[in-house]
């Protein structure tokens, strides 16, 4: 279904890998490539408040204090894996550093600034936990090593399994150095799915060696925006890309067809955000439709230092559209097994920015790291999960600085986020999603207290802390976590379903062989495949993906992890 022309619909990085290889490997123009999107942001964020305090979901809350900065997650980078990735930031010229690729960029910084997490975990009465000591039993030892040699075929056996279904027998897994660190590293709960747990045991074993120190994560010069979104926007705006942004896409129109499977978009209905007026877009037959059908920001809300992100509870607008698609298709996935569950997916964040290194400079001396190596995550004393056990009370990223380009010197930025933010806070007694940005940062103060080797206690200098924050903003993001929500493989659509004439699905709710989701990776992959598909380009063209799951000295020197 060779087509010359595309509709985007979402403008992250997904849409915008798939654009970049519709020009270089299709021969497209870029004029006849067009995004429709509620912003231009996707999950890879980051800039000043003002830049978000507009857009769709915050403009109905009003934020008091707009200065400072926002960055309403991270994700971490991997070459060894993330290889369409970095294939596709190769393409693009860096935006910040001038005769550089947006992945010379990225390899230059992180060959400098390497990564080597100290104080992975942190617990109050023993400061700096020795995370090199993963914590296994034999029967933790077994199920995990039977996760890691399930073969791809045998896949849908974790169909609608829970890691808390898979592990129920074995209750101790949660109480591991293992679990705590793969836990916050990457955003699962025990109520995700077994079946993404494997695939992440599969393309990330080599991590599973050495995740107490992280060595493993790349990173990028400045925040995501900055160093990848903003480099691919500027490239396809010069190539004439057309961007509309402040627009969603509410409705489809299909073609009427004997086989009720047969999918073909002839029309798009339009809403414009700032007039609420609704078009009619025609989808032609030269044309593909490339939509990101879910998105993990979608929702998402904040507050500032003085008050609580709220609550916007409207359905993901990108999930909404993809759920019209499939009450009228049958084959197209699950939407609700994602974003109808709050309770299992949602998040709350926060981004500091202070005047000064203070507050870092403490954080540095009881973590004994350089700012730019740290994933720091503090364990509670006492337990606090459903099943009366210990876990994680939050973690926090101490950023290279600056983390921003238009950071002052004597600025500082740093992200953390509560990962079940329906707990309470230890120092601030209120649940998390409650808390002001003045609370949250108060209630990681106590945290840093609890972990503090002296001599003296940062708690001594709480006030001066406080006094140096120019704003800790919380952001409430219902979906961050759904992408990993329990459910069956045939939940999520194909890229390219059966029988589709016109319509590609990317991003991280799309289904891929062997691709783990939350990482750029699949993302990209998946509008490569998209656009070769559309382009008329071989599949085999597609960037090779390593397999290190079928490499003996990877699983040699993961075995011995196991059992150290």
């Amino acid at each position: 279904m060779v087509k010359s022309k595309a509709i985007m619909i979402g403008s992250g990085l997904s849409n915008m890998a798939a654009a970049v290889y519709l020009i270089q490997d299709g021969h497209w123009d870029g004029k006849d490539i067009t995004f429709y999107g509620v912003d231009m942001h996707g999950a890879n964020d980051g800039g000043i408040t003002t830049d978000f305090t507009n857009e769709y979901w915050n403009k109905e809350h009003p934020m008091e204090n707009t200065t400072g900065y926002v960055a309403r997650g991270g994700r971490m980078l991997n070459y060894r894996t993330y290889v369409d990735l970095m294939d596709v930031l190769d393409r693009i010229p860096s935006v910040t550093e001038p005769g550089m690729t947006a992945a010379e960029d990225t390899r230059d910084f992180d060959s400098k600034h390497r990564t080597f997490d100290k104080a992975r975990l942190l617990q109050g009465g023993k400061g700096i936990i020795n995370a090199s000591k993963m914590g296994f039993n034999n029967k933790d030892r077994e199920l995990l090593t039977k996760l890691i040699l399930m073969p791809d075929n045998e896949e849908e056996k974790l169909d609608n399994v829970s890691i808390a279904d898979y592990f129920k027998d074995d209750p101790h897994m949660f109480q591991t150095n293992f679990w705590y660190m793969w836990e916050t590293t990457f955003a699962f709960r025990t109520q995700s799915s077994a079946q993404e747990l494997r695939r992440y045991m599969h393309q990330m074993i080599y991590e599973f060696t050495q995740i107490e120190h992280l060595v493993g994560v790349n990173r990028t010069r400045y925040n995501q925006f900055e160093s990848m979104i903003e480099p691919l926007i500027k490239y396809l705006q010069g190539q004439d890309v057309t961007f509309i942004d402040n627009k969603i896409v509410e409705d489809w129109q299909f073609k009427d067809t004997d086989m009720q499977d047969e999918i073909t978009v002839t029309g798009l209905k339009v809403k414009d955000v700032k007039s609420g007026e609704v078009e009619d877009v025609e989808v032609d037959d030269d044309t593909a439709v490339i939509f990101t059908n879910g998105s993990i920001t979608d929702s998402a809300t904040m507050g500032d230092f003085n008050t609580p992100a709220p609550e916007n509870m409207e359905y993901g607008i990108s999930a909404a559209l993809w759920k019209k698609a499939t009450e009228r298709f049958y084959n197209l996935g699950t939407p609700d097994k994602f974003f109808n569950d709050r309770s299992a997916s949602e998040w709350v964040s926060f981004t500091l920015t202070t005047k000064n290194h203070l507050f870092l400079n403490e954080i540095v001396r009881i973590t004994t790291q350089e700012p730019g190596n740290a994933l720091n995550s503090f364990l509670s004393t006492t337990p606090i999960t459903p099943l009366n056990q210990k876990d994680v009370n939050m973690s926090i990223v101490v950023h290279h600085q600056p983390h921003f380009t238009t950071q002052n010197p004597n600025e500082t930025v740093l992200w953390g986020y509560f990962l079940y933010p329906r707990r309470q806070g230890e120092f601030v007694h209120k649940p998390y999603i409650k808390m002001t940005g003045k609370e949250m940062a108060q209630e990681l103060i106590g945290q840093l207290s609890k972990v503090d080797p002296g001599p003296g206690n940062i708690k001594d200098k709480e006030k001066e802390i406080m006094d140096s924050i120019i704003n800790n903003i919380p952001v409430y993001m219902p979906y961050a976590s759904a992408l990993f929500n329990n459910r069956a493989k045939t939940d999520r659509p194909e890229v390219l379903p059966k029988h589709s004439t016109n319509l590609a699905f990317t991003g991280e709710f799309a289904e891929q062989p062997y691709q783990m989701i939350f990482t750029e990776q699949s993302a990209v992959r998946s509008g490569e495949i998209a656009a070769y598909h559309f382009a008329g380009v071989p599949m085999e063209n597609l960037v090779k993906t390593p397999r290190y799951d079928k490499d003996p000295k990877t699983l040699m020197k993961a075995t011995k992890k196991l059992f150290d």
